[in-house]
């Protein structure tokens, strides 16, 4: 199965000029713990509620004062919307992330991914190997 056909489609997206508080707001409103960092229609990042808590608020930053470029991560790893979920679970587990954007080959945002998408949309067995490799230290 094709990775478009299991993610999600409707993403929020955040500036990386907006502030670490309006994102973990967005997280908390969408329930969510990463959010995809966006600039003139590309992406340009990560922002996670890890990245928040570890690189902004136990180093005493202001969450207010605080912009997601600083503490987000800026080597984005992604995957295609064609792309066979199989793969991209071997993907996940090689790069250790539980959940990856999905790009159109334009490299435009079409969605994201998750290990549980995968699971439920029939990849079972590679997405528990890709859990078991992401869950090693």
């Amino acid at each position: 199965m094709k990775v478009g056909e299991l993610m999600t489609q409707d993403v929020e997206v955040i500036r990386p000029d907006d502030s670490l508080q309006t994102a973990a707001k967005m997280m908390a409103d969408l329930d969510a713990g990463i959010l995809p960092v966006g600039e003139n229609d590309r992406l340009v990042g990560m922002i996670t509620d890890r990245d928040i808590t570890v690189r902004a608020v136990a180093k005493g930053r202001a969450p207010e004062k605080t912009t997601v470029r600083d503490a987000m991560s800026e080597e984005v790893r992604y995957c295609f919307e064609d792309e066979d979920s199989e793969e991209v679970a071997r993907k996940m587990g090689s790069w250790h992330v539980r959940r990856l954007p999905v790009l159109n080959r334009d490299k435009r945002l079409v969605g994201i991914v998750s290990l549980g998408d995968l699971v439920i949309g029939g990849s079972e067995e590679p997405a528990t190997e890709a859990l078991k490799e992401i869950s090693q230290p």
